[in-house]
């Protein structure tokens, strides 16, 4: 669908010069921008590639000189990556699951699908489970019993939701999301080695090999307004209360939730982290990619941690951690480099050992 120039820049809510009644189709690299397209060249290095496009019209920055480029329109917000979201929300041409309830879908007589709802092929609804206004379910997903689907939720395809899960609105699931797993959760009739050697940190005592016995997950899961969960990302069920994730939170792919997790609201958990079950994460957190969090810990509000993380122990509010235990992150990149400086430190004493005791010395 085509837009104008104006209608972006108003829907954005940024400024709009030159040819406003110029139409667009889609957006495109400034390289590889057709003149029906608009070119993404938000910062000055990527105006070099104008020229070799054939955009009439670009999102550039706020003061740029958009005569000066050759274009014929220009859309300058104050902030050009925030300006993204409202654009590509425009221009996301969607997957095409279409409306309505398709004739394959299996939907239990007792579960209540809003009139305005897309169910798609080969999907499964339970017993009792709600599904909202404007929800849209791809094909080859699971709601399970009892499960509460809030409005205008967007589930793609091959999404699973456990028995009793709640979600509020606005939930996106990326494909192959899995909420409402049991969690890993498992004993042994007497204290295992496991149990020792996290009270002695490396002593496993006189303890016997023995079989474990699974602890079932009485618990679901609850999710709060505007949350994303991201493509074979796994969110376990709690134990007795509910694994709980905060409003606005985004949780990238491939990242387990472990169980009674308790996330706050507007969290960013990038891809391939792992939280244990019992722990708290506040408001406004940041986990870096393969970032690890150990059970039965608190990570306050805002803190940030790096890439790779490995988080072992509370952390306070607003902290900003990296490595492995992690610590302050410019604690710990002043030891990285004292650990790069070890190789020279060991020479120069070498050096020093061979001038002071030489060959010959009493010494």
């Amino acid at each position: 669908m085509p837009f104008t120039i104006a209608q972006i820049a108003d829907a954005i809510g940024a400024k709009a010069e030159g040819d406003t009644a110029l139409a667009v189709t889609a957006v495109a690299e400034p390289a590889d921008a057709r003149s029906d397209q608009l070119a993404m060249a938000t910062n000055p290095k990527y105006t070099k590639d104008l020229s070799e496009g054939q955009a009439q019209a670009a999102v550039l920055w706020a003061d740029a000189d958009w005569r000066d480029l050759g274009l014929k329109a220009a859309i300058l917000p104050q902030r050009p990556r925030f300006a993204m979201a409202g654009l590509t929300r425009m221009m996301d041409p969607g997957q095409g699951f279409g409306s309505g309830i398709h004739p394959s879908a299996v939907i239990d007589p007792t579960a209540q699908v809003h009139p305005d709802a897309t169910v798609g092929p080969n999907t499964v609804i339970g017993p009792r489970a709600t599904i909202a206004e404007g929800a849209v379910i791809g094909p080859l997903c699971f709601i399970g019993a009892d499960v509460v689907l809030g409005p205008n939720a967007y589930l793609r395809e091959h999404v699973s939701i456990g028995a009793r899960v709640r979600i509020g609105a606005n939930f996106i699931g990326q494909p192959g999301a899995r909420i409402g797993g049991d969690g890993f959760s498992f004993v042994t009739p007497e204290p295992s080695g496991a149990e020792a050697v996290r009270e002695t940190l490396g002593d496993q005592g006189a303890t016997d090999a023995q079989s474990y016995a699974r602890i079932h997950s009485l618990g679901a899961v609850r999710i709060g307004d505007d949350v994303e969960i991201g493509a074979s990302t796994t969110i376990d069920n709690g134990t007795v209360r509910d694994t709980v994730i905060g409003a606005g939170t985004k949780i990238d792919n491939l990242t387990q939730i472990g169980h009674n997790v308790v996330i706050g609201r507007d969290c960013l958990i990038c891809a391939q982290s792992g939280i244990a079950g019992s722990t708290t994460l506040g408001n406004n957190v940041v986990l870096g990619g393969q970032t690890g969090i150990t059970d039965n810990i608190f990570v306050g509000d805002r803190v940030i941690a790096g890439g790779g993380s490995k988080v072992l122990t509370n952390i306070p509010a607003g902290r900003v951690v990296l490595g492995y235990p992690a610590t302050k992150m410019d604690t710990q990149i002043e030891a990285y480099k004292a650990l790069r400086r070890l190789p020279r430190l060991m020479r120069d004493v070498q050096t020093l050992q061979k001038a002071v005791f030489k060959p010959g010395s009493n010494d």
